[in-house]
């Protein structure tokens, strides 16, 4: 087990062993971070789900209200009259089958991958490298379409990306220390609309089964998932 600093153990000593209402939550997140950067705000949410099953399967795509605070580097796989489209929306890098030749020879300067679907037999020869690292387009997540421009500017806002883990748990960043606890909870708030849209059909029972803030540096904060609905806009 990891050793723990004193700053780390004097952050933990202010969390209560109890569960917490959200902007309670939030607000002591923010009050205990001690790292000398602007630390990432992260969400954890439990759901009641079993990933082995592909109908249980949680994963999609929302744009944050408040971004993530930090610059998204977006390249997009297209041809033609696309390529200007995706640039004139703010993408990086364009290109297509000259743009997964880049990344084949180890290229990974960037955050976000887009593509048109007319491009993911090429993108697919890159699958292996992309797909371990959260960065393969994906239709679910809305980065696979003929709309690029649109999926590009998204993107670049500050879409976030999640898809539930082996345990049944999604965890995503929700920001900065730095925007404060208003435009933390409006960013939770969305991201929690759209996992609870994601709601596979299947799923019965309690949906949502735990959730904790924490920041990059901080202890984990559990907050009451009892009543949900009060999170959601």
């Amino acid at each position: 087990m990891a050793k723990r600093g004193k700053k780390y153990i004097e952050a933990k000593k202010k969390v209560e062993d109890r569960k917490y209402g959200l902007d309670e939550a939030i607000k002591l997140a923010l009050e205990i971070a001690f790292a000398s950067f602007d630390e990432t705000v992260d969400i954890a949410v439990r759901l009641g789900v079993n990933p082995k099953y592909s109908d249980q399967m949680v994963r999609g795509g929302v744009a944050l209200p408040h971004g993530l605070g930090k610059e998204i580097r977006v390249i997009a796989f297209c041809k033609g009259e696309k390529q200007q489209e995706a640039q004139e929306a703010g993408a990086d890098v364009v290109g297509a089958e000259d743009l997964v030749k880049k990344v084949q020879d180890g290229w990974l300067e960037f955050d976000k991958a887009v593509a048109t679907p007319d491009m993911m037999s090429q993108v697919g020869k890159v699958g292996r490298i992309l797909g371990p690292r959260g960065l393969m387009p994906n239709a679910k997540t809305g980065t696979v379409t003929f709309d690029i421009g649109a999926a590009v500017k998204e993107l670049k806002k500050g879409m976030v990306e999640y898809k539930v883990d082996k345990a049944g748990v999604i965890h995503a960043p929700v920001g900065k220390v730095s925007f404060g606890p208003e435009k933390l909870k409006e960013n939770i708030q969305v991201l929690l609309e759209s996992i609870n849209r994601a709601k596979p059909s299947s799923v019965k029972g309690a949906y949502f089964l735990g959730l904790a803030v924490a920041t990059t540096m901080g202890p984990g904060i559990k907050i009451d998932a009892n009543n949900i609905s009060n999170y959601l806009e």
